[in-house]
């Protein structure tokens, strides 16, 4: 079990306190975005890579919970690292999107951006600060936008890339409607319901 007043030594003198373990997973994430910039899209480095920074964002959230040591400064460099990754993500793989998504798709993804970019300005305006919600809608999206490079050049991508947008708007959708009705932030928050409860 792990304990989260741990001290990891290391060489040179060095000591981890456990309890920092998730964001340094989180900054790992961030470098590791950056440095997919000059790997040549799609070959096994730049796979390696990515799926570091996917793998990494399911640890960080891991540890958080088993170490009890959520926070606020937490989420808000998780949701750094999120953007960061899609960001660096998108630049990569847009040429190769280009090829197979149809106006639907790019309609879809200009909502959604219009979407998210109201949910920020929202919550700057209503919390004074930036504000991305862990919602279960915008879990899933992650994932869904996650599998995109694995499977882009499948038969089937068209389609896939057109639920992955269906769901992504409709994630926005909820973020937008939680940052406009809850009473204070919560970047934990997992959904609408009982909004008012918490």
């Amino acid at each position: 079990m792990l304990d989260d007043k741990k001290i990891v030594p290391m060489q040179g003198g060095m000591e981890i306190n456990m309890k920092h373990l998730p964001n340094l997973i989180t900054i790992s994430r961030i470098v590791s975005s950056i440095a997919l910039i000059p790997i040549q899209t799609f070959s096994l480095v730049f796979f390696v890579v990515y799926t570091y920074c996917g793998v990494s964002d399911v640890l960080d959230g891991l540890f958080a919970r088993k170490l009890h040591c959520d926070s606020e400064i937490g989420a808000r460099l998780d949701s750094i690292a999120d953007i960061v990754f899609y960001a660096v993500t998108a630049i990569k793989i847009l040429p190769a999107l280009c090829n197979i998504l149809v106006p639907l798709h790019w309609c879809l993804i200009a909502v959604v951006v219009i979407l998210r970019l109201a949910c920020y300005a929202v919550a700057c305006v209503k919390y004074h600060c930036f504000a991305s919600l862990h919602t279960y809608l915008n879990k899933l999206t992650g994932f869904l936008i996650f599998t995109v490079p694995y499977i882009i050049f499948q038969p089937f991508a068209k389609l896939i890339c057109l639920i992955i947008c269906i769901v992504a708007v409709v994630a926005a959708v909820e973020e937008l409607v939680i940052h406009i009705c809850a009473y204070q932030y919560c970047a934990n928050r997992k959904t609408l319901i009982n909004l008012h409860n918490e």
